[in-house]
């Protein structure tokens, strides 16, 4: 009788621990006798210990920084980059069975990627293209990572450091820039107004009563302060008087 009940207390033992819990967002991969058997979907599972083992796997987005790397650009310029990978796990079997430790290996590609593509393109591209970069970085390791069982989403660059005389001389260049386009739109503006004054002096010698009107303007425009003094050499009319007699000779 004893003995019975020790039975019946091992073999229920041996049931509550083959009950196995997967969460919503995990999958589990069996295998048996060190042998794939197949992949347990989220719920209450049955795995038999001794001859069976389940590896649970987070299917959810992750996120692996890469490390700054030291890069060499084209036209051979010292940069430091650095930026983060989101990716997740698409075939829960492969990523058991076909890599040793996922995680650490795409983190290792990324990284040789990312001084693959840097390497690859000059520095005014490197440090206006970010998206452009990330997006080469991500094909290439998606590529690969692809019989992994993983899915690379986006890869993002985080930062980019020049050397610090390589600063003073771009933060030098890009004054010389903003100087430049502020002459280019001194100049056009200068351009313009000529042209309207001259536009406005034609206006003003083929009509008649322009003159007057504008020394009117000018005169109210000073204001009633008596600070204020106007000197007219010649009234207006004597101006114009000579102009017939100048045009009838």
């Amino acid at each position: 009788m004893v003995f019975e009940t020790i039975i019946i207390v091992v073999v229920v033992l041996y049931v509550l621990s083959s009950i196995k819990v997967i969460d919503q967002y995990e999958k589990g991969v069996v295998l048996t006798f060190g042998k794939f058997t197949g992949v347990r979907e989220p719920g209450l599972r049955l795995v038999f210990p001794i001859f069976q083992r389940m590896i649970k796997i987070d299917m959810r987005v992750r996120t692996i920084d890469i490390e700054k790397q030291q890069v060499m650009t084209k036209d051979n310029v010292p940069v430091a980059a650095n930026g983060v990978v989101f990716f997740k796990v698409s075939k829960v079997e492969d990523a058991v069975i076909k890599v040793q430790d996922y995680e650490y290996a795409i983190s290792q590609y990324a990284q040789t990627a990312l001084r693959d593509v840097m390497g690859g393109m000059t520095l005014d591209t490197v440090l206006s293209e970010r998206q452009k970069i990330g997006d080469e970085i991500r094909k290439v390791v998606d590529k690969e990572t692809d019989q992994w069982g993983l899915d690379v989403q986006v890869i993002k660059l985080q930062d980019i450091e020049v050397p610090d005389d390589l600063k003073r001389i771009m933060s030098r260049q890009a004054a010389a820039e903003r100087e430049k386009r502020a002459v280019i739109i001194k100049s056009e503006g200068d351009r313009d107004a000529a042209k309207n004054l001259a536009q406005a002096a034609k206006v003003m010698a083929t009509a008649k009563g322009a003159m007057q009107l504008r020394t009117l303007q000018t005169l109210d425009g000073l204001g009633p302060t008596a600070s204020n003094t106007v000197v007219m050499a010649l009234p207006v009319e004597v101006m114009e008087m000579f102009n017939k007699i100048a045009k009838k000779k």
